[in-house]
């Protein structure tokens, strides 16, 4: 990786399928952040396992999520894309960071609460740990930048806190990483209640778009979208969310404006609208589906770029953990 660039790093977890949301809100971003940064994306499987997986599932949906990078234009020759589990570092350096987190600090962490509450058949260590590996994720690489979301911000200050407080103990071991602020992506909510974010989590299917729904299921998700009651394509997120929430949909993939959006759409009933929103949607994602089913067909090539950027992150990742474990005074390796 040229030296001469800053290191963003950031990744999604293989839990599910990538939505309509993440592909308009940060992957999209992603492909243009990747020819002036160097870019780590990795698949962030040791953090999906805090909830239980089925293992064949697990594994087909890790795959799927690294071709899925690739469709949407991610290079796997300008970014490193790699599997976290596949970089031990990143479990060892966790480690090392659990040592200098405090209890009060993990106890603070409102995503812990959150989850507590949502999976309260299986509030585990990891769950409460998961903030020590995140840690470890981004200073393993020297990263300068994270383009965070606010329910991951409180995650990269924990991250921040334990940089300083090792240097201070060892001296200069970690950079100190900033949040990235760049181009707000989309902000694309769930179709049947656009109060709340689309999510992959979501149980309504008809809430979400997979990047990889065909083309009908995608037009009868959009046509069953909630509006209201009168027939006026006009954008207010307060009077109009569900309206609002298709216009930014619509505006991502054409890139109209929403005034030209509004005028387009002047004296058009809601079914005309929906139906234009679909057609637009699955014409944007139509190359990145072939693309996808190009990389399906194609197995040596995906071994090759798991191989190759898998021994790029490790190369990378061997020179933090080494100076870290020299400061801390374990033995060197033989």
């Amino acid at each position: 990786m040229p030296d001469d660039k800053k290191i963003i790093f950031s990744g999604i977890q293989p839990s599910g399928f990538v939505t309509l949301g993440n592909y308009l809100g940060a992957l999209n971003n992603w492909t243009k952040l990747q020819h002036q940064y160097n870019c780590l994306y990795c698949i962030a499987d040791l953090h999906t396992i805090t909830v239980r997986q089925d293992p064949e599932k697990f594994r087909k949906a890790e795959r799927e999520l690294l071709m899925q990078y690739i469709a949407v234009g991610l290079d796997p020759e300008l970014n490193i894309m790699y599997y976290q589990s596949h970089v031990p570092q990143h479990a060892e350096l966790s480690w090392v960071l659990s040592c200098f987190t405090y209890m009060g600090e993990l106890q603070r962490m409102t995503q812990f609460k959150e989850k507590s509450q949502k999976y309260s058949d299986n509030i585990n260590s990891g769950l409460f740990m998961y903030p020590v590996l995140m840690a470890a994720d981004i200073l393993l690489y020297q990263t300068d930048l994270v383009p965070v979301g606010e329910d991951q911000r409180q995650h990269l200050e924990l991250a921040r806190d334990l940089a300083e407080r090792f240097n201070k103990i060892y001296g200069d071991v970690f950079k100190i990483p900033e949040a990235y602020i760049g181009k707000v992506g989309a902000r694309v909510m769930a179709l049947q209640n656009p109060s709340k974010k689309m999510s992959k989590s979501d149980e309504n299917r008809n809430n979400t778009i997979a990047i990889m729904d065909p083309p009908d299921v995608i037009m009868s998700k959009f046509k069953k979208a909630v509006t209201d009651s009168d027939n006026e394509v006009r954008y207010s997120v307060e009077e109009k969310p569900g309206v609002s929430n298709l216009l930014n949909i619509y505006c991502a993939v054409t890139g109209y404006t929403i005034e030209q959006a509004e005028k387009e759409f002047q004296g058009k009933g809601y079914g005309d609208f929906k139906k234009s929103v679909a057609e637009a949607v699955i014409a944007n994602l139509e190359p990145v589906q072939k693309r996808f089913a190009e990389l399906k067909n194609n197995k040596d090539y995906i071994e090759s770029v798991i191989k190759n950027n898998t021994e790029r992150a490790s190369k990378l990742a061997d020179r933090t953990l080494s100076k870290v474990y020299k400061k801390v005074g374990f033995m060197p390796r033989v």
